[in-house]
């Protein structure tokens, strides 16, 4: 299956319909160009994909803006997470082991690599499970099998 395919069943309840992939970081966040020309931000490790910018010429001005810059490309950690975990194989993303989301720090020590494909779900399955639920909130995770 193909990553906008994951992207439609993981994400659709947030409105997307994914069209491009026009951009991605070490990360796993990806900027996605929509059916209708918007443009998306899907961000896995705080557990969110929503619209950055309406058209091309939004996301020409955001991708001029210095503090978005900062935070799409995350060089102290991608540093720090290249440095003890090596290199990303093809494929592979860093990320947070405990999303931020759900409290989880910015740390190398909560910090692992996956592939992409999964971030996208998990983060999206996350995501749709904690949507309605004020900041601060309790929640329990359960792993099955």
């Amino acid at each position: 299956m193909n990553l906008i395919s994951e992207i439609k069943n993981s994400w659709s309840w947030v409105g997307i319909d994914p069209e491009e992939i026009v951009g991605e970081n070490d990360f796993g966040n990806l900027m996605i160009r929509d059916c209708e020309g918007k443009y998306w931000r899907l961000c896995p490790e705080d557990v969110y994909c929503k619209v950055v910018a309406e058209n091309r010429a939004e996301l020409d001005a955001l991708s001029r803006n210095q503090e978005f810059l900062a935070d799409w490309y995350m060089e102290a950690l991608v540093t720090q997470a290249r440095q003890a975990l090596g290199p990303l194989p093809e494929d592979r993303k860093y990320h947070l082991v405990i999303p931020g989301a759900l409290g989880g720090e910015y740390a190398i020590s909560n910090i692992k690599t996956a592939p992409l494909v999964e971030l996208v779900r998990f983060s999206g399955d996350i995501g749709r499970q904690i949507k309605d639920l004020p900041d601060g909130s309790q929640i329990e995770l359960k792993v099955v099998d």
